[in-house]
């Protein structure tokens, strides 16, 4: 299954991938809710719902302030979906209960740096900055420059 993880630059330094954590993916809920919706843009909603989570990943973390997501292709074993969707769930949410090393990694989607100060001020609670992040583009990088992605957000081992 093709999941969408949030996360930060933090966890793109980690040696062994990422650690289990909430998702999105495209759900048989997220299909019943934009019935309309091609394959593409389910993907886009699932991948949107992950950068936004980043950001309150980020304001955890205090990591540099551009939204992650990392797409990886995981057993469907090591996902499950919520029994039921809590009010602040999306319908893309999902599980991943097992690590998702780095070679499960097909691409990893990053604000460009000019990003940085609307993801910042989304991530401390500004009002309308998480939309103004939202409306940037995310940059896609293959998972073979992971250590190039590692350089460019202060990155540490390679």
């Amino acid at each position: 299954m093709r999941v969408y993880l949030p996360a930060t630059a933090a966890d793109l330094r980690e040696d062994t991938g990422l650690a289990p954590r909430w998702a999105h993916a495209v759900t048989p809920a997220l299909r019943g809710a934009l019935p309309e919706e091609d394959e593409e843009g389910l993907e886009m909603s699932a991948t949107l719902a992950a950068a936004d989570e980043s950001v309150a990943r980020l304001a955890a973390d205090g990591s540099v302030p551009r939204r992650v997501v990392v797409a990886a292709d995981v057993p469907d074993a090591s996902v499950t979906p919520p029994e039921v969707l809590g009010e602040d769930q999306l319908e893309t949410a999902v599980e991943v209960i097992a690590p998702v090393p780095w070679s499960a990694v097909v691409a990893i989607l990053v604000d460009g740096a000019d990003a940085t100060a609307d993801v910042a001020a989304a991530a401390a609670g500004e009002d309308g900055a998480l939309d103004r992040a939202a409306d940037r583009d995310l940059l896609w990088f293959d998972a073979v420059e992971l250590a190039d992605l590692r350089r460019e957000l202060g990155g540490a081992a390679q």
